[in-house]
């Protein structure tokens, strides 16, 4: 059986869970995102008799139906037989607010109840350890069963009949059971009403939750979805938003872009914060704020490495895993990304530029003061010394470094926010030198990324290439949309880059070939590019697009084949849900108006 990326997604910002459109889980990683898969059965071809995965199968299925419960993270499944019997499943992660603090425990609760009929049910569990070679140690009780890890052990708390469950026997569902995996703890009431209770302060918190959101007139529920995955995304512990919970789903087919994405990226910091600053979710936002600080005030000399694990770890050394397949059979399976080792310069740029809304923004607890800016000076200093020296770019070249324009461009947006920084601060020394350096940086910029021939910047210094990056020129205030530089850049990109409807990277041959796919992100770059210099309605055309690109649940991996429309690469994609979110805002007919 092959496996899709027609999948849902659930958790409570410190696990998540992937299930297929029939209820099975398919991916999860306990007890945090970037733990060792317990489900991992979306890397073994979604095979039911390997392991790593959470069935609850009817028997004689036909068909099914799923949809998220309004405003929450809260799936339900309808599967129907042939013969009119037919099963609901309800799945989530507990997530509320008990004894005045965030409740998000490592655990997921399933729901089953009869809809039509006698249904006939078989309920698999086969968690798996060292990523999907060994499967864990059984114990059973009266009421549970204990899987047992080298470094976790998983409990599963049920009314259902534990020998059915153990021994995987079909059997008739005549009344409505509940399953609690979750910590090897007794509970304090019975499975049912624990289940009960948390589905219901679950639900209710992200009804809540959703209530709070400033979104725009048009796009609401694709707007709240993207929402909440990015809420998802978010590693409350620390901080940290993760760039997607899975990693090795291939970019393209057999294309070896093959990555592991459960860490936090620098790169896309600004562009998260931007996000949930126009959502209005300060809590995520001044969390991961604090992750970011976190990391600043680590570094001795301002130097940063492009990603960091979510605890802040900077030793995410990359490995191949044999013991799992790939997405149908597409390997290698990556643990751990060697990203971590490259230059990356465009780093200081998007750390100071997401940090810049603590000085900014009053409904922060913590505002920015000297000391924040001191450390921001740091990366600073790095920014003006890294601007035109060679690295392997935003896009992570393996083989290839050069002068990118965007990582240049970035060091530039760097300085000036710093003296933006010092003049609300009423530092006018410090402006002063910030200012010199932003200047000096933008003249280089303009002189050597420039291509009068192409009359476009070009994606390296005294290049002639194409680069969808180049398109955030005005959104980050280099210069204004109706520039005639930034008019040229923009045509050249769309001649070289855009297929359809869709945008890609880059074309030039990196370390894999020729990319093959498009990247969402980078579309919906294009999309607000072409907003900002008076192209509406084209750009609410290809926004339609993109939703229509879409999974059934309302999620974007990656990357989309042009061809095929279909989706690959990492999934679900922080980075494009950012997207969508940031271009919803920039594109929707005002409240104000709207009727």
């Amino acid at each position: 059986m092959n496996s899709t990326l027609e999948l849902s997604v659930i958790g409570n910002s410190t696990i998540s869970a992937l299930l297929d459109k029939d209820a099975r889980i398919v991916w999860g990683c306990f007890p945090r995102f970037d733990a060792d898969p317990t489900f991992c059965a979306l890397l073994n071809n979604g095979d039911d008799e390997e392991t790593g995965f959470f069935n609850i199968t009817l028997l004689d299925q036909v068909r099914s139906e799923q949809k998220y419960r309004r405003n929450s993270a809260i799936v339900v499944t309808k599967l129907f037989d042939d013969n009119g019997n037919a099963v609901e499943i309800t799945d989530f992660a507990p997530r509320f607010k008990q004894f005045g603090r965030g409740f998000r425990p490592t655990m997921l609760v399933r729901h089953i109840r009869p809809l039509h009929g006698t249904p006939r049910i078989c309920i698999r569990l086969r968690p798996a350890f060292d990523h999907g070679a060994q499967r864990p140690a059984k114990t059973r009780g009266s009421n549970h069963i204990r899987y047992v890890m080298p470094n976790l052990t998983l409990r599963l708390t049920t009314d259902a009949s534990i020998a059915y469950i153990d021994e995987e026997i079909p059997f008739v569902l005549e009344a409505p059971i509940t399953l609690i995996l979750g910590p090897d703890e007794s509970l304090t009431d019975s499975v049912s009403q624990v289940g009960k209770t948390f589905y219901e302060r679950t639900n209710d918190y992200w009804r809540e939750w959703c209530r709070s959101l400033s979104i725009p007139f048009e796009w609401q529920d694709a707007v709240i979805r993207a929402a909440i995955t990015l809420k998802l995304s978010s590693f409350e512990e620390s901080g940290a938003i993760i760039a997607a919970p899975t990693t090795s789903i291939p970019e393209a087919a057999n294309s070896q872009r093959n990555w592991d994405y459960r860490f936090c990226w620098l790169r896309d910091s600004y562009f998260v914060v931007h996000a949930l600053n126009s959502l209005g979710v300060t809590r995520t936002m001044e969390g991961y704020l604090s992750y970011i600080s976190n990391i600043v005030a680590a570094t001795d000399d301002g130097y940063l490495q492009p990603v960091f694990g979510i605890t802040m770890e900077s030793d995410l050394a990359e490995r191949e895993v044999s013991s799992l397949k790939g997405y149908n059979g597409m390997g290698p399976v990556r643990v751990g990304n060697g990203a971590h080792t490259q230059v990356q310069n465009d780093g200081y740029g998007s750390v100071i530029l997401a940090c810049a809304q603590s000085f900014f923004d009053r409904r922060l607890s913590k505002l920015g003061d000297e000391i924040l800016l001191k450390r921001l000076e740091r990366l600073g200093e790095q920014a003006v010394q890294r601007w035109d020296a060679p690295d392997a770019g935003l896009w992570e070249l393996r083989t290839r470094q050069e002068v990118h324009t965007f990582s240049s461009l970035m060091c530039w947006a760097a300085c000036d926010r710093l003296a933006r920084i010092c003049e609300h601060l009423e530092l006018e020394d410090r402006r002063v030198y910030w200012q010199i350096h932003a200047d000096n940086i933008k003249e280089g910029i303009l002189q050597r990324a420039w291509n009068s021939e192409i009359n476009s910047f070009a994606d390296t210094f005294g290049g002639d290439g194409a680069d969808a990056s180049l398109l955030l020129i005005a959104e980050l205030g280099f210069l204004p949309p109706k520039d005639p530089r930034f008019i040229g850049t923009l045509k050249m990109i769309e001649e070289r880059l855009r297929k359809g409807p869709y945008l890609y990277r880059y074309n030039r041959p990196d370390d894999f070939g020729i990319p093959e796919t498009s990247f969402n992100i980078c579309t919906f770059w294009y999309i607000d590019a072409l907003t900002a210099v008076g192209r509406t309605a084209e750009a609410r055309d290809l926004f339609e697009n993109m939703l229509a690109c879409r999974n059934r649940m309302g999620l974007l991996s990656e990357d989309v084949d042009p061809i095929a429309r279909q989706l690959w690469g990492n999934f679900p994609q922080t980075y494009s849900m950012v997207g969508l979110i940031k271009s919803a805002m920039k594109l929707s007919k005002p409240w104000e108006v709207a009727f």
